[in-house]
Formats: C-alpha cells, sequence, structure tokens
C-alpha cells in the first residue's frame, strides 16, 4: 500500500519566470482568502438561507412595519428565496443599530438595516458613540422622503408657532435621541425663528412617545407626516381631535395637511437669515433618506446588486402595493446609487455649516 504522506514541494528547487511566479503567487493568495460566494446570482448562494432586517426602532411604528412588508416581499425575487425576519435594535435613535450594522455584521448580504433618516447627522458632528461612516454603507435604497410635522395636544395653549415664540413657558415635546425627528425639528425651529422648546430625549420609540402625550408626560412631538397619517392612534386622535397639527418642513403643503404652514413660509414671515437657513437645509436633507435600507461596508457588489434589484421589484409586488394602500403609505422611490452619492454630498458642509449644526444638536 502506498503511503498516505503529504507531498512537500521545495520551491528553492524550482524555476519560475516572474510572470509565472506572479500567477502562482496569485493562486495562493487568492486561495487564502475569506470564503464569499463564487457565483451569487445562482439560487445556490441565498437558498435556505435568513437574511436579518435590522430596525433601529422598537416594533410598532412604520419603520417596522415598512420592513415587516419588505421581508414578505423581496424574498420573491431574490434567487434561492430565503427567508427574511425583522430585528429591532432601539437606541439613540438607531445609532445602536448603525454601530452593529458597521462593526459586528458581517458582509455576506445575510444583514441589512433600516436606521433613522437623520443618521447621518449624528456623525456630521462627531457625536463619540458614532462607531459607523455612512458613506462607506451599501445603500440599498429607499421607498419615501421623510417630511416631517409638529404635533400638539390641542388641550396646550400653543395654537401656532408664533404662540410659542411669544410664550412664557416652554412646550415639552418628546423625541428618542438627538438625531430623531421629534428631537431635530423642535431645535430647527428655534434655530431658525426663535420657537423653543424643552425637548425631553430618551424614549424608545415612536410609540412610546405617543403614549407619554396620551398621558400628559409631554405635549408635542416632531413625527414624519406618513407615520402620523398612516397608523393608529392618530386616525383615532384626528376623530377626537385630540392634536393640532403646527407646522412641517415640507417645500410646498402637503395636501394631509393643506391648513398647517410650512417652516420655509414661516422663515420667510420671520426673515430668517440665510446662515440659518442653510443650517436647516444641512439638517433637513434627512427628508431624502427617507427609511432608507443599507447593508455593511464591504458587502460584495454581486450581493448588493442582488438586494438593490430585490428591493426595487419589491415596490411593484401587488401585494405590497396592497398594504401600502390599505395603510394610506405614499412611495417615492429613490434608487441605492442615488442614495450613495447623497450620503457623500451631505457631509461635505462648510466648516461654519457643521459648527452651527453642531451647536443645536449637541446641547
Amino acid at each position: 500500500m502506498k503511503s498516505s504522506k503529504p507531498i512537500l514541494i521545495s520551491f528553492r528547487r524550482l524555476k519560475f519566470s516572474a510572470p509565472s511566479l506572479a500567477a502562482l503567487l496569485f493562486l495562493i493568495a487568492a486561495a487564502a482568502l475569506p470564503s464569499v460566494p463564487a457565483n451569487a446570482q445562482s439560487e445556490a448562494y441565498y437558498q435556505g438561507k435568513t437574511i436579518r432586517i435590522i430596525v433601529g426602532f422598537s416594533a410598532g411604528g412604520l419603520s417596522d412595519q415598512w420592513a415587516r412588508m419588505f421581508s414578505r416581499s423581496m424574498p420573491k425575487f431574490i434567487p434561492g428565496t430565503p427567508n427574511i425576519i425583522v430585528q429591532n435594535m432601539p437606541g439613540a435613535s438607531s445609532v445602536v443599530a448603525a454601530n452593529y450594522i458597521y462593526t459586528v455584521a458581517k458582509p455576506d448580504g445575510l444583514v441589512v438595516g433600516i436606521p433613522n433618516s437623520s443618521l447621518y447627522l449624528a456623525q456630521l458632528i462627531g457625536r463619540k458613540e458614532v462607531k459607523f461612516d455612512v458613506r462607506k454603507f451599501e445603500w440599498i435604497g429607499t421607498q419615501e422622503k421623510w417630511t416631517q410635522m409638529l404635533y400638539i395636544r390641542a388641550d396646550a395653549p400653543f395654537k401656532s408657532i408664533a404662540d410659542i415664540i411669544k410664550a412664557k413657558e416652554m412646550p415639552k415635546c418628546g423625541a428618542s435621541g438627538l438625531s430623531s425627528s421629534g428631537y431635530i425639528l423642535p431645535k430647527v425651529l428655534e434655530e431658525t425663528v426663535g420657537a423653543k422648546f424643552h425637548v425631553v430625549v430618551g424614549y424608545a420609540g415612536g410609540q412610546e412617545i405617543d403614549l407619554a402625550v396620551e398621558k400628559g408626560e409631554v405635549v408635542c412631538r416632531g413625527h414624519d407626516i406618513a407615520s402620523h397619517f398612516g397608523r393608529e392612534p392618530f386616525s383615532t386622535w384626528h376623530k377626537k381631535r385630540f392634536d393640532r397639527h403646527l407646522v412641517q418642513d415640507a417645500r410646498t403643503r402637503d395636501p394631509r395637511l393643506a391648513e398647517t404652514p410650512t417652516i420655509w413660509e414661516i422663515m420667510n414671515e420671520y426673515k430668517t437669515p440665510q446662515m440659518s437657513r442653510r443650517v436647516a437645509e444641512a439638517i433637513l436633507t434627512a427628508n431624502d433618506f427617507g427609511r432608507a435600507m443599507m447593508a455593511p461596508p464591504g458587502t460584495p457588489a454581486d450581493l448588493v446588486k442582488i438586494l438593490r434589484e430585490a428591493y426595487a421589484q419589491a415596490l411593484k409586488d401587488p401585494e405590497l402595493l396592497a398594504e401600502i394602500k390599505k395603510s394610506n403609505l405614499d412611495i417615492e422611490y429613490t434608487s441605492g446609487q442615488q442614495l450613495q452619492v447623497l450620503a457623500k454630498e451631505v457631509l461635505d458642509q462648510p466648516a461654519e455649516v457643521v459648527e452651527k449644526v453642531k451647536r443645536i444638536l449637541a446641547e
């Protein structure tokens, strides 16, 4: 019987031309690389696997709702039809989730995330808890523009932003974190027109803030318009005239808020200085991200392509469209490629604007 001893080759006894040696070394190095799917377009890679969508908020909010709709529709358009599950990871306005996706999650096409639309602001002002670079995420797409509004309890003594500007006592608003819409919109109003708010930070998510409003712990909240007209408790609130809508940050009035002025109208009324307007624009660029989906940096390009195409196709899925219609939601799709460009542009701000934004949001 022949010996099964390993065969050893002494490279010192072999002679190679420079091109041959380079080719051999390339093959050896390639064999040592971490395993990545060689043919990700085939069904073999995703078949039998599970993709996780990490949502940076607690369950029940609209980000969570969108994630669950995508979890049902996207598998239809991914080769191998993988299972998709939703994992909620609230904390610091989705900074916790973004840190996890950036530093812990493997770039293997099996983890994606839906963070806060204003995630980039935490990086722009240099928050110490930020461990990510929004420019390096692989952006998959967004299905909407994130326009915001400020609601307040109808029994609060403020019928307009003008009332808050003149008030001796500030209204108390709730927010999940310093980069959440609940914090940002009141602070932008303070910077641009002098309307001051006492913002209570630390709620786990939107549902917790809405409950706090019902209990009277706080009386107002900066909130995205789609959520406010897309789910409870707001439908019931509107029937009971429980809340009042003070301002919206869309460029033009949303048809659902036809009587509510935009922040741009109010800035015109109060003759807001140009620098403050530029600061407002830098901050409110968050609207263009919407509830975007992204993957970890380094995710192979072929997997990113699959996820982007599946995301776009899911937005045409009749079942998802039926859910959207039932929930009275909007679709305004932006591709992952466009978001990739936006992520780079939004961080390219003049130093004076960055310092102003930092002063506003780091308080």
